[in-house]
């Protein structure tokens, strides 16, 4: 039996925030290019480079801030549903294809069971080009980080 691939990996993080579940959603799903003004330390720009936003197989390039280093990634929209406030993109180009065969992010928000504010959860999957490239923990400090700022902009947009 062949030995599950050390290549391959999974990481998920939950962040508990005020702002609610759709409100989180539809600042990814359609007014991504907005993150940038609500997380200007992480995010540098968004652009529609194909497709219309928040619409499967639309392309986004982000720039983005990570490690202190300006990077890029070009994603493809996979899945948006907005009942389960669930949108999906897979990196096609840019940094972290240096490093990764494959990086697949998965983001649903959902209402907390009591009180207000919602719990995001963000899912990865990956695959790593060797064994040298480590599994991307400081993408989740990112991630975290990143959505505690969104959810301070969507709650000063109330």
């Amino acid at each position: 039996m062949a030995e599950p691939s050390s290549l391959l990996g999974k990481l998920e993080i939950e962040v508990e925030i005020k702002a609610s579940a759709e409100k989180f959603h539809h600042m990814f799903a359609e007014r991504p290019h907005h993150i940038p003004k609500a997380t200007p330390g992480h995010i540098k720009g968004c652009d529609l480079h194909d497709g219309e936003w928040g619409k499967v197989g639309s392309i986004i390039v982000w720039n983005y801030v990570h490690d202190g280093e300006p990077k890029v990634a070009k994603d493809i929209i996979e899945a948006v549903d907005r009942e389960k406030n669930l949108f999906k993109m897979r990196v096609i180009e840019g940094d972290l294809m240096k490093e990764y065969k494959n990086f697949v992010l998965t983001i649903q928000a959902t209402p907390k069971h009591e009180g207000s504010g919602s719990i995001v959860h963000w899912h990865i999957e990956y695959e790593k080009i060797s064994e040298e490239v480590a599994h991307p923990e400081t993408i989740v400090q990112l991630l975290t980080e990143m959505s505690q700022g969104i959810d301070e902009h969507l709650l000063t947009e109330e």
